[in-house]
């Protein structure tokens, strides 16, 4: 049974990865008397506005989201009102009315309305 072995594929000599660059930049000689203080503010700056970052993202996503959501509700209120504006009309024709007050016994009156005059 053979041995497994780690093969370099070829090509792939020319990139590097991002800790290899890490290696090259010497960065742990400047910590081997500890975290020079004089870098501190300039971190915390950082930090703090990489959280910004990520949360303002984060706020504008959920806003966007909030705000598609309630253009389909619109739409569906938009919708009912056209349908119930179509029946209310449709409901208030004279020969509609006149089909539902005939249940109750009421006539159409067929001499047309008068203005009564007080001197």
């Amino acid at each position: 049974m053979s041995q497994n072995t780690f093969k370099i594929k070829k090509g792939e000599g020319g990139t590097r990865s991002f800790f290899s660059i890490l290696e090259s930049l010497k960065v742990s000689t400047l910590f081997n008397d500890g975290i020079p203080s004089k870098y501190i503010p300039h971190v915390v700056y950082l930090t703090f506005i990489g959280i910004f970052y990520i949360g303002n993202t984060h706020f504008a996503e959920k806003t966007i989201r909030d705000i598609e959501k309630l253009e389909v509700e619109v739409e569906e209120l938009r919708a009912d009102y056209t349908s119930l504006k179509a029946d209310y009309m449709f409901a208030g024709k004279q020969s509609e009315v006149a089909k539902k007050v005939k249940e109750i016994d009421l006539e159409e009156s067929k001499k047309p309305p008068f203005k009564i005059i007080i001197e």
